[in-house]
């Protein structure tokens, strides 16, 4: 429930149609939130959609969004969407993501697992804030890994355009920058309120791992669902930003992702890699 007015708060959780995304929905339907679904493929939205509201009913599903993360044109067209329907967001869980063999160029000039892993939900986060200005998200949840300790980011390419690919330090430095992203979110975010931490969940055999990856995690699905919904909706976190979370509990990141000069101008990069205007800094 939002506690200052007893309403459910509305989450909404990309990458929802499988893995750890579409089990945390699960577990923030049972625990009262209004849970918004996005995927990519109409069929599976629509089946992940389906089986919330046999869980929690049909005032616990708000209308589900499509949108490709490896396309930021339909990330565009989802915030825009999403902003016409004037509902807005409680919460925003940047979880979805992809692990790639192969380096593939998308149609914005970016390699894929940068776009999908980083400039996706970097994008939708700054549009959603911007639609949301006079009441933006309270909370904001990025869901990274602890291989962002074997990361590297390059500000001057923050989509990975020219950096060598290697498919597992491709992975760890798209990570990485999603915790220095939620860093330098949760200082120009502090003055709105906004709450912005990051939750490695785990190592889990979902999709990701087991086709990407090609292997499989000791971690529960289980545990990081209900981790990764404890940061959405606990009230003992109220107002609780900036923090890196290891399986639920809060950690030390490697030193690389609490750099703030790095953090600052990595950011930087990034909003003008996509044409849009920063947040002022903190």
């Amino acid at each position: 429930m939002d506690p200052a007015n007893d309403t459910p708060r509305t989450v909404l959780v990309t990458g929802a149609t499988d893995g750890i995304g579409r089990a945390a929905a699960a577990v923030l339907v049972a625990r009262g939130a209004r849970v918004m679904v996005h995927g990519r493929a109409a069929d599976r939205i629509e089946r992940a959609a389906g089986e919330l509201r046999e869980r929690g009913g049909d005032d616990r599903v708000a209308p589900p969004l499509r949108a490709d993360f490896s396309r930021l044109d339909e990330v565009r067209s989802m915030a825009a969407e999403l902003a016409a329907r004037g509902t807005g967001v409680d919460v925003l869980i940047n979880n979805a993501g992809v692990f790639t063999n192969q380096p593939l160029r998308t149609a914005d000039g970016f390699e894929r697992t940068w776009v999908v892993n980083h400039l996706a939900p970097f994008l939708l986060t700054h549009l959603v804030l911007a639609t949301q200005a006079d009441r933006p998200p309270s909370r904001i949840v990025f869901v990274t890994s602890d291989a962002h300790a074997h990361g590297h980011v390059n500000p001057d390419d923050p989509g990975g355009a020219r950096l060598p690919f290697d498919r597992l330090l491709t992975y760890c430095g798209t990570k990485l920058a999603n915790l220095l992203t939620a860093l330098e979110l949760s200082h120009r975010l502090a003055a709105r309120g906004v709450a912005v931490n990051a939750l490695h969940p785990g190592i889990i055999s979902t999709k990701l791992l087991t086709e990407g990856y090609g292997g499989r995690g000791p971690d529960s699905l289980d545990e990081a669902a209900r981790a990764l919904a404890r940061l959405a909706l606990d009230d003992a976190l109220e107002g609780v930003t900036g923090r890196y979370y290891d399986r639920g509990r809060e950690a030390r990141p490697a030193p690389v992702a609490v750099d703030r000069a790095l953090a600052a101008r990595f950011y930087e990069a990034s909003a003008a890699a996509i044409g849009i205007t920063p947040l002022p800094p903190a």
